[in-house]
């Protein structure tokens, strides 16, 4: 048996005003920011978002069950909170669980041979370092099941109290008949329901859409003691007890991928309000799916890649855009280029047109993501700034062009505060560059010598007017993600996507 670790006081049916974990919001925007417009799944449609706390934001975002390592699907949802959500509003502490408790940790364990709370931990730990290696800021609490079990039960008392749930033989059912908005969320009725599917079989429920609340103790499983015998939670009732536990029943945001809209939201909706009836989220919040060959990934289906496997190959930076290596080389030169110059005797006056480009990318990203944080707008729009950045260093217009330092310096500071924003500043650009090639010559399993000599046959081929070969070498290259770069002082290369990737990104837009 496991004994409570981590007793806290009852849940109180209170508002997340006196919560100690919502967090500061303060926009980080370049400019003055505009209103903050988010798409709100229970009204399925895009809703000016006001915080229930002037200047104060409570989040709560479903984490992993621990059993494996995650896998990118996983990585969607954490980066989506982290960068957009997170980065917009300088939020640093959300909410975000683990759960160490559920079917499939016991089952993985019992493969496995270990105890399914160690099994668990160990889970957690490497999880949090994928989040580290994506670059995401860890949350200010990471409750876990096998911590709150007092939270749990006492609210399963309550919701039994309240006339929403019933006990069969050690186990507890919530009862959806008892709850007329059962299905808001999701937009399902009860008879859409099929026993079996995403609900289960059991001939004792009143209903068979009626959920599990708390389970009897199995053979081999672990268990605690309760009012209705030794046993644990079912899936949804830790995130309820949980958020209630940090946030109150009253809080802003409650986010996670769009898989858990049903049953997971929909049923800690119901158990929340059963609880307390002045139980309320004001945004429901969910990011899309990561899909292969248009069916969505996960564990369950076994068409996943791990975290780990991806980063092995791709810089976790470059998750966001295929120009990464473009955006930072380009900041890297600009900066090479501003260091050489004394700050002190640089005017405080820029060109009437850098500084329309400027405001415009500005306007662009205040706009987008205000608007449902469109941030893949947002690094649609760098291409001017970057352009522009590039003219100046490298053309010999943009050599001549007034008060060019001066021009480069205001525009290198815009593209960094909107990169800082959305969390992807490296503390290097020299180093995130150095490893952005790497990664890139691994996946083409090459050398850099290699890819020198080639650029070097190449080279040979176009004095010798071997036009073909010389198209050859760089459709070669191209194929496995290097890009030759041709330029006055010579040819340089860089990571590219790869032919046949671009390909099916083409394919998969049109």
């Amino acid at each position: 048996m496991h004994r409570f670790t981590n007793p806290k006081r009852r849940i109180r049916c209170l508002s997340a005003t006196t919560s100690t974990h919502s967090v500061a919001a303060k926009s980080e925007m370049p400019a003055s920011s505009s209103e903050l417009w988010l798409h709100n799944t229970m009204s399925r449609k895009k809703e000016l978002f006001k915080p229930k706390v002037e200047g104060r934001v409570g989040m709560y975002v479903c984490g992993v069950t621990a059993y494996d390592l995650s896998h990118i699907g996983h990585a969607r949802v954490y980066v989506t909170f982290d960068a957009d959500i997170l980065g917009i509003w300088d939020m640093r502490s959300p909410i975000r669980n683990f759960t160490d408790v559920d079917d499939k940790i016991i089952a993985r364990a019992n493969e496995l041979g270990e105890d399914p709370i160690s099994l668990s931990r160990r889970y957690c730990e490497e999880f949090n370092r994928d989040m580290e290696s994506l670059h995401c800021l860890p949350p200010s609490v990471e409750p876990r099941v096998s911590d709150h079990m007092p939270q749990i039960i006492d609210m399963i008392k309550q919701i039994i109290e309240n006339g929403h749930a019933y006990q069969v033989d050690g186990d507890v059912y919530f009862s959806v008949d008892k709850f007329p908005d059962y299905g808001r969320l999701s937009g399902r009725k009860l008879e859409d329901n099929r026993a079996g599917e995403l609900v289960t079989v059991d001939s004792r429920k009143y209903n068979p859409a009626d959920f599990a609340l708390w389970k009897s103790t199995k053979e081999g499983e672990p268990f605690w003691d309760s009012p209705w015998g030794p046993g644990r939670p079912g899936w949804h009732i830790e995130c309820s007890a949980m958020s209630a536990a940090y946030l109150g029943y009253s809080f802003d945001i409650h986010g996670g991928g769009m898989d858990l809209v049903f049953p997971h939201h929909e049923n800690e909706i119901a158990q929340s309000c059963a609880a307390c009836k002045q139980s309320d989220i004001s945004y429901w919040i969910h990011n899309g799916f990561v899909t292969i060959d248009s069916e969505k990934m996960s564990k369950s289906l076994g068409n996943f890649f791990t975290i780990r496997q991806v980063i092995d190959l791709y810089h976790p930076l470059a998750f966001t855009s295929e120009r990464i290596f473009y955006i930072f080389q380009t900041l890297y030169d600009c900066e090479s280029v501003v260091s050489q110059h004394d700050v002190s005797t640089m005017k405080d006056t820029i060109p009437p047109e850098i500084l329309e480009s400027i405001n415009q990318f500005n306007d662009v990203f205040v706009t987008s993501m205000s608007d449902d944080l469109h941030s893949s707008v947002v690094f649609g729009a760098l291409s001017d700034p970057l352009k522009t950045m590039n003219d100046l260093l490298h053309t010999r217009k943009g050599k001549k062009q007034a008060l060019r330092i001066e021009s480069l310096a205001a525009l290198g500071k815009i593209t960094r505060n909107v990169l800082s924003i959305l969390g992807l500043m490296p503390a290097s650009y020299a180093e995130i560059l150095q490893q952005l090639k790497e990664k890139a010559l691994k996946r083409a399993k090459l050398t850099e010598d290699q890819v020198l000599q080639k650029i070097e046959e190449r080279n040979s081929a176009r004095k010798n007017k071997e036009y073909e070969k010389s198209d050859t070498i760089r459709k070669d290259l191209a194929a496995v993600g290097i890009n030759l770069m041709d330029n006055p002082d010579g040819t340089t290369w860089r990571p590219a996507v790869p032919l046949a990737i671009q390909q099916q990104l083409q394919v998969a837009s049109s």
